[in-house]
């Protein structure tokens, strides 16, 4: 469900640091769009919320306003925002726990402003990132997203890959058949979304609110265009997690069923080339979840849910012949062991 401004007296929360009225009076007389920052937090106090604040205050863009969304941690998460000496930010602590997805979308029912970032407490945006994709916007005109190139950091902060945006100019259909083919990634970090389109299209929600951040994308995307920035501006933070218990990975498969639903809706052409395509790609990301299953009768049916809930378009069978045994057909592995394969001598 999208939690809209309108119903967000339905949550007990309390309103700190200023009001929207209190925001500085320069930024809002400028001719610069207004940009919301959504910074949905719970118990970041003792690691990467500084850092996720610090990203936040940085930006260049000139006319930003700062939601923190304060999940009702019991850290020491309101004392670090109210040390900001900063009238852009809005401190915002629910009484209660109301879930993640919630938060992202009580972030969005908030927001003033004509585009809107949601970002996690555990990512890092460059300083010129909100600058740069308004840029784009100032210069194209309105659209739905618009996503930048993205870092992939770990627990510490180490940059483990680096992933452009070399999509400019696709069309959507072209777009989700990159991604489809591991052409492209995508990263809630790198990308802004449309205010209003967004709410039009249900902000953040998904069956599970696995894939919400994705479903919202594509929504945008198909109702308003895309624009894409080749540049690196983002991080996404990739933390070792154990993804593979059974009703997780059902979820997991869920989600991708809803995704599929979504792209069934999209104004697309070959859609039915996209949609297939679309189900051999989340097949795989689910198996991926279940190596992790201890039991091997779970592990079977988990395999047998994925198979079937995504069309019987990328059996288990396969996935387990792409992933471990062709590679050990490679003609580098026939030579090694040529011997042993009894089709010529070793290789010494």
């Amino acid at each position: 469900m999208f939690f809209s401004a309108t119903n967000k007296l339905n949550y007990g929360y309390k309103l700190y640091v200023i009001s929207k009225q209190q925001i500085n009076s320069e930024s809002m007389e400028t001719d610069k769009p207004l940009v919301t920052i959504g910074l949905s937090t719970y118990n970041r106090a003792d690691d990467y919320l500084k850092t996720a604040l610090d990203c936040a205050v940085s930006q260049t863009w000139p006319n930003l306003e700062i939601i923190v969304s304060d999940n009702c941690s019991d850290d020491d998460t309101e004392h670090i925002v109210k040390s900001y000496a900063d009238p852009r930010i809005i401190y915002i602590r629910q009484k209660e726990n109301i879930g993640a997805g919630n938060n992202f979308n009580f972030c969005l029912g908030q927001a003033s402003g004509a585009y809107f970032h949601l970002f996690h407490d555990d990512d890092m945006i460059d300083p010129d990132f909100i600058e740069l994709c308004m840029k784009m916007v100032m210069r194209n005109g309105d659209t739905g997203i618009i996503r930048t190139g993205t870092r992939i950091i770990d627990a510490a902060g180490n940059i483990r890959s680096i992933k452009p945006n070399y999509m400019q100019g696709l069309s959507n259909t072209d777009f989700l058949i990159k991604w489809f083919d591991d052409k492209t990634s995508l990263y809630l970090c790198s990308t802004l979304y449309n205010t209003k389109v967004l709410r039009e299209t249900g902000g953040f929600t998904s069956e599970t609110f696995l894939l919400n951040d994705v479903a919202a994308m594509l929504k945008v995307a198909d109702k308003a265009g895309r624009i894409d920035i080749s540049y690196v501006k983002a991080g996404f933070r990739r933390h070792e997690e154990n993804r593979g218990s059974a009703n997780q990975v059902a979820n997991w498969v869920r989600d991708s069923v809803y995704l599929i639903d979504i792209i069934k809706n999209m104004q697309l052409d070959k859609k039915n080339q996209v949609i297939k395509k679309a189900r051999y790609f989340l097949s795989r990301k689910c198996y991926r979840y279940i190596k992790s299953i201890s039991s091997p009768a779970r592990q079977a049916a988990a395999y047998f849910n994925v198979y079937s809930k995504l069309g019987y378009r990328y059996s288990p069978v396969a996935y387990h012949y792409r992933l471990n045994i062709k590679p050990r057909m490679t003609m580098k592995y026939i030579k090694k062991h040529a011997g042993r394969l009894g089709i010529g001598p070793a290789k010494t």
